[in-house]
């Protein structure tokens, strides 16, 4: 249990309370819990899109999203905001872009990104829901969170002492691709959109990767926060082109 309230605190707002500080094994467990807190946002945001589901198709757009950000209290938005300013000011060097990215305050570029990445999101929720689509509100958050165990499987922390290396250092490999192998068959079973969220993410995945052993040897906190919005965001735009 204490894994799951581990992967439930970090990954949410919601008001979790540990009863003491966890052993690095149970953070390193927790990581296998983390399509399951994907799965309990994208539950909310889905039953929240019928008690709202008289309003207007935009407004209720606006509102999933903003619920969407408040579950999740922006921590990932915040990842994708250093890791857009540390990619454009780091000039493609290691050490100045880890640099950058501990710097609390958003440049011009991170506010660009973060518009886009909302906009795209908010329009693609607009599409879904005028069609009736609400399996994209489950399969976003999953998949988002889901991707981050492919990517602690494979790819090493740059940031030594951090939570990110307990999860990397303590990592139930075995699990994690028993869990990884679940969810895959979980998307193949929902037919063509599950496909297709599966195969959006996987690409996203792949490149992300790449792009981050390319300039900085691995993965940070704020890049794993970055991917796994661009995985949400290419999920819900890709789901939405298909309506």
């Amino acid at each position: 249990m204490q894994p799951f309230l581990i992967a439930l605190q970090f990954l949410t707002s919601l008001p979790v309370r540990l009863s003491g500080m966890p052993a690095p094994q149970a953070v390193g467990r927790s990581l296998l819990h983390y399509p399951l807190v994907g799965l309990l946002l994208g539950a909310i945001l889905w039953l929240g899109s019928f008690a709202i589901g008289g309003a207007a198709v935009p407004l209720q757009a606006a509102l999933l999203l903003a619920a969407w950000v408040a579950l999740t209290g922006a921590l990932h938005l915040d990842g994708l905001a250093d890791s857009a300013d540390a990619w454009l000011g780091g000039f493609g060097d290691r050490e100045r872009t880890l640099a950058i990215m501990k710097d609390p305050r958003s440049g011009p570029i991170a506010v660009v990104v973060l518009v886009l990445l909302l906009l795209l999101k908010f329009v693609a929720l607009w599409t879904l829901l005028a069609q009736g689509d609400q399996l994209a509100l489950l399969l976003a958050p999953l998949l988002g969170r889901s991707v981050l165990l492919g990517l602690f499987l494979t790819t090493p922390y740059m940031r030594p002492g951090g939570l990110g290396q307990a999860l990397t250092d303590h990592l139930p490999r075995g699990q994690v691709r028993v869990v990884l192998m679940v969810i895959f068959a979980f998307c193949l079973a929902l037919g063509a959109s599950g496909w297709l969220a599966l195969l959006v993410t996987m690409v996203i995945g792949v490149l992300a990767r790449r792009a981050m052993c390319r300039r900085l040897g691995g993965t940070t906190g704020d890049t794993a926060g970055a991917l796994l919005e661009l995985v949400e965001c290419g999920v819900l735009v890709a789901l939405a082109l298909q309506v």
